[in-house]
Order: structure tokens, then sequence, then C-alpha cells
């Protein structure tokens, strides 16, 4: 999309990109607390304002409403990751409701077999990263919701390249976090990747879903 298009006619996308791709050069720098909570959940929740701005309808509103969790999940994280994980896990059933209206009318032999994957081989691998045992019970019953989200993103009829894509990669996100728990305890990896795999899973998701309805009859 030419940079003048994307500034005239989708600015608060805009500026979620340059909030959310600006945050992974902060993140680790010496920014007040609330300075940096604020930076943090402003790209994801500029893709709250762009759902809504960008098309009105039922459908619309909730995805908005699984970004502006997902924004608020960013920040309360910061504070608690039990916190942060109720938001999320919020959304996430949000999103699985979105998803199972707007389910694929026919869905290949092969697609089942990767949701089905997505479904068992998320929680499983979850419930064995963290090193504290205690953690695994809470952790394996977030990644429930993670894991029917993602494979109910998969199975929709929104396109899967970007949807479907964009929730493998939130997916990847999270299970990077709670490998920070366990075996990437001391790895640079985790800080590396979680950030830009999480904002751009959201992107993605966000993006493709309005891209999508806009090309649908409104739905009040």
């Amino acid at each position: 999309m030419p940079k003048r298009a994307l500034i005239e006619k989708r600015p608060w996308l805009l500026a979620s990109l340059i909030a959310g791709i600006s945050f992974w050069f902060v993140k680790d720098g010496h920014l007040p607390g609330v300075y940096q909570m604020a930076w943090k959940g402003a790209g994801v929740a500029l893709l709250a304002v762009y759902a809504l701005v960008r098309h009105h309808g039922a459908d619309s509103r909730q995805i908005g409403t699984v970004m502006a969790l997902g924004a608020l999940g960013d920040v309360l994280i910061e504070l608690s990751l039990e916190l942060g994980a109720v938001a999320f896990l919020i959304g996430h059933l949000v999103a699985i409701h979105l998803y199972w209206r707007h389910r694929r009318a026919e869905t290949s032999a092969s697609q089942k077999l990767a949701a089905l994957a997505m479904l068992v081989l998320i929680p499983l691998i979850a419930w064995l990263l963290p090193a504290d045992r205690a953690a695994a019970p809470g952790i394996l019953f977030y990644s429930l919701g993670l894991s029917a989200m993602t494979a109910m993103a998969w199975t929709s009829s929104f396109p899967r390249y970007q949807v479907g894509i964009g929730a493998v990669l939130f997916a990847v996100s999270d299970l990077l976090i709670f490998a920070r728990l366990g075996p990437l305890a001391t790895s640079a990896l985790p800080g590396l990747l979680i950030w830009p795999l999480y904002y751009f899973g959201q992107f993605l998701i966000c993006t493709g879903v309005i891209g999508e309805l806009r090309r649908r009859p409104t739905r009040q």
C-alpha cells in the first residue's frame, strides 16, 4: 500500500505499527514503568481503534474487543503474569466465539489435522515447559483457551494466511513466555522474539478479520 494511502486512509493502523515496532527498541530500556506499560499497550490498543473505525458492525466490535483485551493483557502482565493471562484468556474466548460463527463451510482433511495438532500440542508443550511444576496446571488451563483460539482461527472462513498464521504466531509467542520459565530461562531468544511474534500476530489477526468483513455485508 502506498505510504500516502496508509497515512490518509488508515491512520490508526499506521499509528499502531509505529507504536508496536518502536516498543521493541525501548522495552529493555530505562523508561519509568507507567510509560513503558502505556507504550506497550498502545500498539494493540490502536488496532482495536482501527477495527472499530474501519468497519461498523457486530463482528468488527467483537474483534475490536479482542484487541482491547489484548492491550489490557499487555499492561497487566507487567504487574502480574496471572492478571495478564486472565485478560488474554477472556480475549481468546471472545475470539473463539467470533471464529465459531464464521466457520469455514468446507475444511480439508489436512486443515482438520492441523487444527487437531494445535489443540493437542499447544497445551501439551505449555504444560511441559515450566521448571516450577506448581505453575504447570495454571499454564495448562490458559493454554487450553489459547489452543482452541488458534485452531478455530485456522478453520474459520477468515483468510488463513492472515488470521490463521497470526493466531499461530500468538501461540508461539506465549510458548516462548512459558519456555522462559524453564528450558530457555537463560537464553536471549525469548526476549528477542516474544514481542514481534505477538504484535505481528495480533496485527495479522485484526487486519485479516477487518479486511474480510469489509468484503462482506455488514452484520449489525
